[in-house]
């Protein structure tokens, strides 16, 4: 089911979005002064639904999930990004 947001709802709560977004499937039409302009929805349900991807890709993903490869935590990401950051500067 699509539910409808105002642009400044999804702002303000993106964080609330994007997990119910991953977690419950839920997709999200964000309306700004009345017009729809973007919609929210999970990679797996735009992959499934809107690309058409290959199955190779599908497969990918699926394999993560049965490994636990996709419940990083926020404070993980961050700390890749720092890392990933500190050897950008080492090596110029």
């Amino acid at each position: 089911m699509v539910k409808l947001i105002n642009a400044l709802e999804a702002r303000t709560n993106l964080g609330n979005l994007l997990n119910n977004v991953s977690k419950n499937n839920e997709r999200y039409l964000v309306n700004r002064r009345g017009i729809s302009t973007a919609v929210i929805l999970s990679v797996e349900d735009y992959l499934k639904n809107v690309v058409k991807s290959p199955e190779l890709l599908v497969e990918i993903q699926e394999q993560a999930v049965l490994k636990g490869k996709n419940k990083i935590s926020d404070g993980e990401i961050e700390k890749e990004i720092q890392t990933y950051r500190k050897k950008k500067k080492k090596n110029g």
